[in-house]
């Protein structure tokens, strides 16, 4: 479960990846000025419009994300009990990463189960 996560902070991590691989691009494209000199130009050129590219998408993504957690169904996680925000019907809570749904043919849990106090005796050995 170490690489599962909610919807938006999957999003906000491609965002990211984008951000970072562009930024690098510009930095390699401009390092080719300093290796090649004036042949290095070209390089340099296709480096920083890739980058360019790759910031921008990035910007779409975060904006994308934004728009989508303005809009996203806020529940307490009743695993760690923080509150976090589902997009769909099922999603993982953003901290602890549980299985959160909304669709109760999907639930294995009932909320009225979740609120009653459990009556059930722990097993004794003896």
């Amino acid at each position: 479960m170490i690489f599962k996560s909610a919807k938006i902070n999957a999003f906000r991590t491609w965002g990211l990846l984008l951000t970072m691989l562009g930024m690098g691009l510009m930095i390699l494209g401009t390092a080719g000025i300093v290796f090649w000199g004036h042949a290095g130009k070209v390089f340099a050129a296709v480096g920083l419009v890739i980058g360019l590219i790759a910031m921008m998408a990035s910007l779409g993504i975060y904006f994308w994300a934004g728009m989508l957690s303005t809009s996203a169904v806020q529940v307490d996680c009743p695993e760690c009990g923080k509150l976090t925000k589902i997009l769909g019907k099922t999603d993982r809570c953003m901290f602890c990463h549980t299985i959160l749904t909304l669709d109760p043919t999907k639930a294995n849990m009932t909320s009225q189960q979740l609120k009653a106090p459990s009556t059930t005796v722990p097993p004794t050995d003896g």
